[in-house]
């Protein structure tokens, strides 16, 4: 059976590059009647938070990305020593004491000779004494792997075939001095205990994947089909970060942005196909292609996501935003038409607000000097409300008939009076929802 997995670390609230890890993986499960796992990795207890915890589920429940279960890898502290034993016993494992200096000078020395910055195994000499020695100085040692060193290969479902030479790599630490298990353990301990047949991740995994491949195999597990995503870049190609709060899924919401938007988007950015709106997330996995995607960079420009958010809009029925409706104020009788009007004319659903304060209040007049005294007296001829579908035809032309303007003349100065802008509804429908007779004070 296909399975897939979503490992969000609950470090912070999940930005729009995160999406497509999570995204990518529920097509996959669900396109082959799979698994799809929401794995929480939360091993940093210093910096992990439940409300991130929630943050992450409440932002997939909203796109409409479901899960098969929840795991979470706090609880899962036992698989990993039991792993790490295991590792040990085989002599895949070792134990190592340079400080971050002590590293950091190894490395500025190798780059000083030509040399790629790889540790050199030096802990693999330490005798039994010297560690204690280390260890009754306070230091605490930590974990590295012992890559096998050969090439790794493996055919990439975007990128194609890919292979590394493990020797240019440094032996992978799994576990901190502290005793925290890294990402760089848990997520291969779990791939096979889970038994994962499909990851799909982004880019800057690609060597991370390559020491887990090894790892896996070291473990006895069955080695994923992985697959390597784009890396998302803002508009002037800067990377992107899962704290820069105005790309997170959560404020993109409480902007207003559809969900349908921000899937349609996600599903093709980076494709060779067009970006399509579609209706929910059933018909976005029914046309997900993974073989149509590339490895460049992809820029992303949160505005895309307004056009498509205005197109989805349009498409739905007043029942369809009976709360956002509700709680903009509109009464009951009055939201099938207030839809009606407002439908075509708004980006997002945090407009729908300032139009039925609009109407509520008025809007405020747009009037050119020159136009001022005919709209007073324009104004002047307007009865009070409550307005009816005949009322714009029927008032202007009684100004026309009283001043002999026609045409933009006539029409434009008074919508802009009424409503405060020179495009926008039908203003026979603006008319009906007018609950104030307009003034220019």
């Amino acid at each position: 059976m296909t399975t897939t997995r979503f490992a969000p670390s609950p470090t912070g609230w999940i930005h729009i590059g995160n999406l497509r890890a999570a995204l990518f993986n529920y097509a996959i499960a669900r396109q082959n009647g799979g698994t799809f796992i929401l794995r929480i990795d939360d091993t940093d207890s210093e910096r992990s938070k439940e409300e991130y915890v929630e943050g992450v589920k409440e932002d997939l429940t909203w796109l409409g990305i479901t899960w098969d279960r929840v795991e979470r890898q706090s609880l899962r502290l036992d698989r990993y020593a039991a792993a790490k034993d295991r590792l040990i016993e085989m002599g895949r494992l070792y134990e190592c004491f340079e400080t971050p200096t002590e590293l950091d000078l190894k490395r500025k020395k190798q780059l000083n000779m030509g040399k790629p910055p790889v540790y050199d195994r030096a802990a693999l000499d330490l005798t039994e004494a010297q560690k204690d020695a280390y260890r009754a100085e306070g230091r605490q040692g930590h974990w590295r792997f012992k890559l096998d060193l050969e090439r790794i290969e493996w055919h990439d479902g975007i990128i194609g075939d890919i292979s590394i030479d493990a020797a240019s790599v440094s032996d992978p630490v799994l576990i901190k001095g502290d005793g925290q298990i890294l990402y760089t353990f848990a997520s291969p301990v779990d791939d096979v205990e889970m038994e994962i047949t499909d990851i799909v991740r982004g880019s800057d995994h690609v060597t991370n994947t390559a020491t887990q491949i090894q790892i896996i195999q070291a473990l006895g597990g069955t080695v994923p089909n992985f697959a390597h995503h784009s890396l998302l870049t803002g508009r002037q190609g800067e990377a992107l970060s899962k704290r820069l709060g105005t790309l997170a899924l959560r404020d993109l919401r409480k902007q207003g942005i559809a969900p349908q938007a921000v899937l349609s988007l996600m599903a093709r950015l980076g494709s060779s196909e067009p970006v399509e709106l579609r209706a929910d997330i059933d018909e976005v996995i029914a046309n997900f292609d993974l073989s149509k995607f590339g490895s460049a960079p992809t820029k992303f420009d949160a505005a895309d996501l307004i056009p498509l958010t205005a197109r989805y809009l349009s498409t739905l029925d007043h029942t369809d935003v009976a709360d956002t409706i509700r709680d903009a104020g509109v009464p009951d009788e009055l939201a099938p038409l207030f839809w009606k009007v407002v439908r075509e004319n708004i980006e997002k659903l945090d407009d729908v607000a300032a139009w039925w304060a609009l109407f509520r209040d008025g809007g405020t007049a747009l009037v050119a000097e020159e136009d001022r005294t005919f709209v007073e007296k324009a104004f002047f001829m307007l009865e009070n409300p409550p307005y009816t579908a005949d009322t714009w035809a029927n008032w202007t032309t009684i100004v026309k008939d009283e001043t002999g303007r026609k045409g933009k003349a006539l029409f434009m100065p008074l919508r802009k009076a009424v409503t405060g802008m020179e495009r926008g509804p039908e203003m026979a429908d603006v008319m009906q929802l007018l609950q104030k007779k307009p003034t220019l004070t």
